[in-house]
């Protein structure tokens, strides 16, 4: 598993975003506080508070660089 974190501070910025990862057969959670939501579900994610930035946690086996390459926009430092 790999976390980064993410802004996605706008609607265009949910709607690619999960346009995006949706084509990978992974699973990935989004972390805001005590909640986990699917980052595949454009509703879970409007129920966080998207003003700050999000950890995004990868389920992926083995070599993750395509993925961390289509969420580069996305990353926050």
């Amino acid at each position: 598993m790999k976390t980064v974190k993410i802004s996605l501070n706008s609607i265009d910025k949910v709607k690619s975003f999960v346009n995006e990862i949706a084509r990978f057969d992974v699973d990935f959670d989004l972390v805001s506080g005590r909640y986990v939501i699917d980052a595949k579900s454009i509703m879970g994610i409007f129920s966080l508070d998207l003003s700050k930035p999000i950890d995004l946690n990868i389920h992926a086996e083995g070599d993750a660089t395509e993925i961390m390459n289509i969420l580069e926009k996305y990353i926050v430092a």
